[in-house]
């Protein structure tokens, strides 16, 4: 089953949604490989996300200026959760107004690009979890980030104007992460779903409960939509969110049936047969995955980070794989 939409091709760079709507994608959607989007009318433009450093971003807003004029004075930035590949290009557009969750905006400020640097600076020393870290993040130049952080904060459902369009912001989490938010654009009929999907791809549990992301996916499947922008992996259907829904509920099933044998969250993450997810991408990401649901199930200790990533790169390295195409 191809979980594509089938107008777009997923190929890197701008793609016209509609009339000033777009949707920026980089495949092939793995870490840090993550998709934005320009929403514009009149002169007035909006981002959707920035991305993971600022040679990407730059190349992005210059295909966007080409594009649309309105996007040469950005005017609004939209970040729809704190993950660095969603907004480390903040920096890109100084004059511009940013909006973004209150937790968002709080854990962009705990988890500055600065971290990422020293990760991958200290990475040789930490071998396995090591080189694990530096192919999923060495491509990108945290150096050049200088974080800008969130300037107007929300708690609950906005709705915002660029010209005349009304742009939703719709907050979901915490799911993926604590502040997530939709940004839901009728008069386009598309909604941009930050990693509340990821198409093609394992989603990762970083903060649930598992329950408010399943919900999340029924709210996104109960809009009158035609176009999803994903967050990673191509532009989709509504048949792509009953994927990463059915993904959802069916690990969630299966993790909690280990819970109850007495498993910890690693054993049920080796023992879990993917099944019909298997050729997604970065399947190690069950390893986080089951984690974070064990604590919510009643595990008392939920793993660092360091131990999560000891685990995926442990995982990847037992059962290597080629993504499939989507």
């Amino acid at each position: 089953m191809s979980l594509a939409h089938p107008k777009f091709a997923y190929e890197k760079g701008l793609h016209q949604i509609g009339d000033g709507a777009y949707a920026w994608l980089q495949p092939d959607g793995g870490w840090g490989w993550s998709n934005a989007g320009l929403v514009v009318d009149g002169d007035q433009s909006l981002l959707v996300d920035t991305l993971f450093d600022v040679p990407l971003t730059q190349t992005m807003l210059a295909a966007y200026r080409d594009a649309e004029k309105a996007a040469e004075q950005v005017n609004t930035i939209v970040n729809t959760h704190h993950n660095g590949d969603h907004c480390n290009g903040n920096c890109c557009c100084p004059d511009a107004k940013i909006i973004a969750h209150k937790l968002t905006a709080e854990h962009m400020a705990s988890e500055p690009p600065e971290m990422m640097v020293g990760f991958l600076e200290a990475a040789p020393e930490l071998g396995e979890m090591g080189a694990y870290f530096t192919s999923c993040f060495g491509p990108f130049d945290f150096k050049s980030v200088t974080q800008k952080l969130p300037d107007t904060l929300i708690e609950e459902e906005t709705t915002i104007k660029v010209g005349n369009k009304d742009v939703h912001l719709i907050p979901v989490g915490p799911a993926h992460t604590p502040g997530d938010t939709l940004v839901h654009v009728p008069a386009d009929r598309t909604v941009y779903t930050g990693d509340i999907l990821f198409i093609g791809g394992h989603p990762i549990l970083w903060e649930g409960p598992v329950q408010n992301w399943i919900d999340a996916c029924d709210r996104i499947i109960a809009m009158d939509v035609e176009t999803i922008i994903p967050g990673h992996g191509p532009i989709t259907t509504k048949t792509g969110v009953e994927e990463v829904r059915h993904y959802l509920v069916t690990m969630r099933h299966e993790a909690r049936a280990r819970y109850e044998a007495g498993m910890n969250y690693k054993e049920a993450a080796f023992d879990i047969a993917l099944g019909v997810f298997d050729d997604w991408g970065d399947r190690e990401r069950i390893i986080v995955n089951c984690a974070t649901m064990f604590h919510e199930f009643g595990a008392q200790e939920k793993p660092e980070i360091t131990e999560l990533f000891a685990g995926m790169a442990e995982y990847a390295n037992a059962r290597p794989q080629e993504k499939a195409a989507v």
